[in-house]
């Protein structure tokens, strides 16, 4: 899975990389070195413009763990942070989704932990991998968005009235990342971003051809301070190395 990863490029930075408009003043999100489940995640994606109707690349910021539309409440969101890449087309919770609303969400890289037993006098816990590009590259997750309308909110101008959701395709771990976890965040390759953005590309098999390996490039991956195991803990000093 992708529980936990860290995005502290600017958005000028990202508007740039990904060649989509900036977002609002308004939405500006801060870096984050532990980013986490419900929290405001910055997400690229491509929708018609509201006035014009013409396709719009945009940078925007969307809350991590997917609402499905039809859901009843959002209060299931922070489980469906993860979709699977061989199921994600037929999961009732992500196959809409998957057809139509497809988007890319910038990683520095992502956590995961391996448990390490008590031995003597130490105590069992859990040690924090930070695992990025070995080149320092961006990491273009997959994700899909959602919008879900609270119907406790009369007016639907109001910007409480609808949640945008958004969750990360995995897929099986490869390279260093496989000795760590069996899963990881599937990243697509720059020359896929474009099929795997429009909202016109609704072919299923076109897209899972999309999604059938990371991109490539090898991953770095390192033992990092336990302080990133508290999602209340946030700044560069996360990514030091292990002092255990």
């Amino acid at each position: 899975m992708c529980g936990r990863y860290a995005s502290t490029r600017s958005p000028e930075d990202l508007s740039g990389l990904f060649q989509a408009a900036p977002p609002e003043p308004a939405d500006a999100l801060p870096p984050s070195w532990n980013v986490a489940p419900t929290d405001a995640v910055w997400a690229v994606l491509e929708r018609a413009d509201r006035e014009s109707g013409l396709l719009e690349r945009r940078l925007r910021p969307l809350r991590w763990g997917l609402v499905p539309s039809w859901s009843k409440s959002p209060s299931g969101g922070a489980k469906m942070i993860n979709a699977r890449v061989e199921t994600v087309h037929e999961k009732p919770a992500f196959r809409r989704a998957f057809a139509q609303r497809r988007c890319l969400l910038p990683a520095d890289g992502f956590y995961e932990w391996q448990s390490v037993p008590a031995t003597g006098t130490a105590k069992a816990y859990k040690q924090p991998y930070f695992i990025r590009p070995e080149d320092g590259s961006v990491m273009a997750m997959a994700g899909l968005y959602e919008f879900w309308r609270d119907p406790a909110v009369a007016a639907d101008g109001d910007p409480a009235a609808w949640w945008a959701t958004c969750t990360v395709i995995t897929t099986e771990a490869t390279d260093s990342a496989g000795r760590i976890h069996p899963r990881m965040p599937l990243a697509l390759a720059p020359a896929d971003y474009e099929a795997w953005l429009d909202p016109a590309h609704q072919d299923p098999q076109e897209l899972r051809a999309l999604l059938a390996a990371p991109a490539g490039g090898r991953l770095d991956v390192r033992a990092v301070s336990t302080a990133v195991n508290s999602v209340r803990n946030n700044g560069p000093e996360l990514l030091a190395d292990a002092q255990r």
